[in-house]
């Protein structure tokens, strides 16, 4: 399986729960994670896409570290069926 297809599971998953999945890149600043996902009643967290068995680079871990020492929740998924892990974990259930 291919990042963009879990990527786009990813995206249905969250439009069927009610929030937002969004493509999040900020010109400039390499290694931020590829989707900002916002979920009813203020929940966010950032995920970054990987195929199977692929690891985010060192560049990536230390934007992760920087998100995550400010207190945001930042995960990465490499598998669809993660995918509902990951959204219940955002969303503190």
């Amino acid at each position: 399986m291919r990042e963009k297809s879990i990527e786009q599971k990813l995206v249905k998953e969250v439009s069927s729960q009610g929030g937002l999945c969004w493509k999040f890149t900020s010109p400039g600043t390499a290694g931020v994670p590829d989707r900002l996902v916002l979920l009813p009643y203020g929940k966010t967290g950032f995920i970054e896409v990987k195929a199977p068995g692929k690891e985010p680079t060192a560049q990536q871990l230390y934007r992760h570290k920087q998100l995550r020492n400010l207190g945001f929740q930042v995960f990465v998924l490499d598998d669809p069926d993660a995918i509902g892990g990951i959204l219940d974990a955002i969303q503190g259930a």
